[in-house]
């Protein structure tokens, strides 16, 4: 069975989440890298990490690398790598996304049309055709060029795998679900412990810790390019992940989640996505003020993404929206905060300086992702329900 060397990007700041994912799933981790893990698989991995992952972008097959300063260096490099084993005779492929960091080649629209040249112009002689047809499956390409080093990726996911498919309904300044599931991995939380957002918008973080909690693969609910490459990729393959992923899932759990948000439109968007993700059951949805935070039990998590005050007429609202966030935090004395913004004064108006921040890129914004660690709960007797 052919092993592949697979690259599963991710964002700047959670490679190491994205690592101890891919260790759990079994795999072998190669390399680790700003915004990028490489590891090795088979076509079952292909398909396990496409379905089972939570915090990478896309799963893509290392086609190979070079370097190229110029652009023939470009196409015969290109025209070097083994096209034939991954692309048939009647597949579409075409360069989706060419990335340039500091390079010498950097036009994204020249670098695709010259790698596409390239693959044709080989292809072309391994088949023995003048033309390609490409009305068979398809084959989308992505390539970074890093210092001049050209790294080419056979994408096998199509749509990023944030797009879990439950996220119909959305509001403004969504989190991605990737990124969601990458910040709640970071935390201590489990799913026996209270989570509460009060700035839940269309539902991301609570829906993503119910899915975590109940162990529902992210990728069962949406497909992926790759289920039509069968040449390289076996239906079984995916028949046999499928049923895995059915397998795992806990029916009978029982979580207390909750999302607040003042906005009703939100609530709603957010009660939608939970239906549609099969998670409304675990979480409880509520039109609330971040003023009117509070819970009757002790030793909970709070994970949230408040409103940053990227838009100038937003900016001056920051400072009161904050300082109302850090009386809502100061009643629960027992709790653990943990909100992810791009507001830099978020501490200095909460009233606390974070025991962690870590900075994230969220796309192209950088982002804080401020943790505040109250105290462990006392431990239970194992024979005791888990209540808390």
């Amino acid at each position: 069975m052919a092993d592949f060397e697979l690259i599963a990007p991710c964002h700047f700041g959670m490679e190491a989440v994205l690592k101890r994912e891919i260790q759990k799933l079994g795999y072998d981790i190669l390399k680790v890298e700003d915004g990028k893990v490489t590891f090795a698989g088979d076509e079952a991995a292909i398909v396990r990490a496409n379905i089972f992952l939570r915090t990478t972008e896309r799963i893509l097959i290392k086609i190979g690398s070079f370097k190229a300063t110029t652009f023939d260096e470009l196409f015969e490099g290109t025209k070097a790598l083994p096209w034939e084993q991954f692309i048939p005779e009647d597949g579409k492929f075409w360069v989706a996304k060419a990335t340039s960091i500091k390079s010498k080649l950097f036009s994204p629209s020249d670098i695709q049309s010259i790698m596409k040249k390239a693959m044709v112009d080989r292809l072309k002689k391994k088949y023995n055709v003048n033309w390609f047809p490409e009305d068979g499956a398809s084959f989308p390409l992505r390539v970074t060029i890093m210092k001049d080093v050209v790294t080419v990726g056979l994408d096998t996911s199509g749509d990023s795998l944030h797009k879990r498919g439950y996220r119909q309904a959305t509001v403004k300044a969504p989190i991605t679900e990737t990124l969601a599931a990458a910040l709640i991995m970071l935390t201590p939380w489990k799913w026996d412990r209270i989570l509460v957002d009060p700035f839940c918008g269309s539902g991301t973080f609570p829906i993503e810790a119910a899915m975590i909690g109940a162990n529902i693969a992210p990728g069962m609910n949406r497909s992926f390019s790759a289920e039509d490459w069968m040449h390289l990729i076996s239906k079984k393959a995916w028949y046999d992940a499928a049923n895995e992923a059915e397998d795992q899932i806990r029916r009978d759990i029982e979580m207390d989640i909750q999302g607040y948000d003042i906005d009703p439109g939100a609530i709603k968007a957010a009660m939608e996505n939970a239906r549609l993700a099969e998670v409304d059951h675990l979480i409880h949805f509520q039109q609330r003020p971040v003023s009117q935070l509070s819970h009757r039990k002790k030793y909970g998590f709070v994970i949230t993404n408040p409103p940053y005050g990227k838009r100038l007429e937003e900016e001056e609202d920051m400072p009161a929206l904050y300082r109302e966030i850090g009386e809502a935090f100061s009643h629960l004395d027992s709790w653990s905060f943990y909100l992810i913004t791009a507001f830099d004064q978020a501490e200095r108006y909460l009233g606390r300086k974070a025991d962690k921040n870590r900075k994230i890129y969220n796309g192209m914004m950088k982002t804080y992702f401020y943790q505040y660690m109250g105290p462990k709960p006392p431990r239970r007797n194992k024979n005791e329900h888990s209540d808390q």
